[in-house]
């Protein structure tokens, strides 16, 4: 089983690795359906998907059903007016089939307009904050991509008291030494204020190679299995308070939890060795997603 950990000042003892249901986008309900025994089986209670992960709310319907409370729900929006949030959330549950989700998220909150306007008179947060007060969502947090994110959600925390924080999150974007100290103050005001910290993209490889024909199920490419992955896996989990959310490539799944299960709690192994680290991406020809530049964006 794998380890469970208060999800920030909501007190939910969620699982440590989150369920990513972007993986759900572009599959069929019985592919989708095959995947709740593995969950339970590691005791995975938590659950993140948006309203732009394709048919991904609707594959999670018929799971909810009887089953809405062994579960902590989160989605996104990347709406940033009022009404286009309220919309947007009302469309999530009866896509879901819930009347509330726990964890309402504002979806990649990177650029200067968009951070700019949500907090604002007629803005997103203001509708989400109306929409927990009268009971479609009990928490509002906030996600994105790229290295200029971590001191994004600073910012964000500076002008609203979110919940919760997702950001990118593995051994080669934090050899950039900005981001690495960025991400080191968010995660020591988030851990002052009682914020979750949920990371993304912490089995990525690279960006696909040019010309590369293969199947692609996530814009990037992954680790292959191995104990490379298992060891990117406890780069994360290692360092208590961070949450995992699995890759949007199903066949990752089982693997990821079962490095998290092998973790064994507080007792288990920590973050491997940062030496061990850079011979895996010597050796696997990883590279960081983002550069504050031409790769910022996915």
């Amino acid at each position: 089983m794998i380890e469970r950990a208060p999800f920030g000042r909501t007190g939910h003892p969620s699982s440590r690795v989150i369920f990513g249901a972007a993986a759900f986008a572009r599959i069929a309900q019985e592919r989708a359906d095959e995947v709740l025994p593995v969950l339970d089986a590691f005791g995975v209670n938590h659950l993140d998907t948006a309203a732009d992960y394709g048919d991904a709310e609707l594959r999670l319907a018929p799971w909810l059903t009887g089953r809405r409370d062994d579960f902590f729900v989160a989605t996104k929006t990347g709406e940033r007016t009022g009404p286009g949030a309220r919309a947007a959330l009302e469309r999530s549950l009866e896509r879901l089939g819930v009347e509330e989700v726990d964890l309402i998220q504002l979806h990649n909150r990177v650029e200067e307009d968009e951070w700019a306007s949500a907090p604002g008179p007629g803005g997103a947060v203001e509708a989400l904050v109306r929409a927990r007060d009268e009971g479609l969502t009990r928490f509002i947090g906030v996600t994105g991509h790229g290295l200029r994110i971590a001191a994004m959600h600073r910012r964000s925390l500076e002008r609203f008291d979110f919940d919760s924080v997702l950001l990118p999150y593995n051994h080669s974007l934090l050899t950039d030494d900005l981001y690495r100290s960025e991400v080191e103050a968010l995660l020591a005001t988030c851990e002052v204020r009682g914020v979750a910290v949920q990371t993304i993209k912490a089995v990525a490889r690279r960006r696909w190679p040019a010309g590369y024909e293969g199947p692609r199920f996530s814009w990037y490419e992954p680790l292959p299995l191995g104990e490379e992955l298992a060891r990117a896996v406890r780069f994360v989990l290692g360092r208590p308070g961070p949450f995992l959310n699995s890759s949007s490539d199903l066949r990752l799944l089982r693997p990821i939890l079962e490095a998290a299960a092998g973790l064994g709690g507080s007792a288990g192994p920590g973050i491997p060795d940062d030496a061990v680290l850079r011979r895996d991406t010597e050796a696997l020809g990883i590279e960081p997603l983002f550069d504050r530049a031409r790769l910022e964006r996915i």
